[in-house]
């Protein structure tokens, strides 16, 4: 299940609304009592999203989170970018099969 955060944004970008500070434009707050994350204050210019929109968006944000969570994966295997020029250097083919077989390991949804 998509973080509310995640679904947010989704919200908001089909909206028009291309950032969204959740320190100062939505604020979440979680009560700890079994019902998770709600909407505890909404300072944007659009309407405020009911659950129902919100869980429209849940597929979406799943695309969201396992494509961040891929591009981390991605990130940490590359190397630095000082390895990579290195390598680039070195031996560009070489460099071009790994990284591609880095991103066919890790494909995005």
């Amino acid at each position: 299940m998509a973080q509310l955060s995640t679904k947010i944004k989704s919200y908001c970008e089909a909206n028009g609304v291309s950032n969204v500070d959740f320190t100062t434009d939505v604020k979440l707050q979680d009560d700890s009592n079994g019902q998770g994350a709600y909407i505890a204050e909404w300072n944007l210019d659009i309407a405020q999203p009911t659950d129902e929109q919100l869980a429209s968006y849940e597929t979406a944000a799943n695309t969201v989170e396992a494509n961040a969570q891929v591009d981390a994966t991605r990130r940490s295997q590359y190397g630095s970018w000082g390895d990579q020029l290195d390598e680039i250097y070195h031996d560009i083919e070489a460099w071009k099969t790994r990284i591609q077989s880095v991103k066919d390991n890790n494909p995005k949804s």
